[in-house]
């Protein structure tokens, strides 16, 4: 097995972690899913934003919006 570096660790262990959450809320179905993606999107969001990308919130923010609009009629 190769070696790991700090962030190969810490992305392999968000993955599982997120996998994880994803199993145990599948079991409610579409809304337990829905929720575990949105969980997601905040923390992709969150870290991208530390990484410098300045436009990932307005990005997930139109996002959400354009389906809410969908939605909402």
């Amino acid at each position: 097995m190769a070696a790991q570096t700090k962030a190969e660790r810490q992305a392999a262990n968000r993955r599982a972690h997120f996998e994880k959450r994803q199993a145990e809320r599948a079991g409610r179905g579409p809304r337990g899913l829905a929720e575990s993606w949105m969980e997601r999107a905040r923390a992709v969001a969150a870290t991208r934003e530390k990484g410098g990308d300045e436009e990932v919130w307005n990005d997930l923010s139109r996002t959400i919006a354009n389906w809410v609009t969908r939605y909402e009629q």
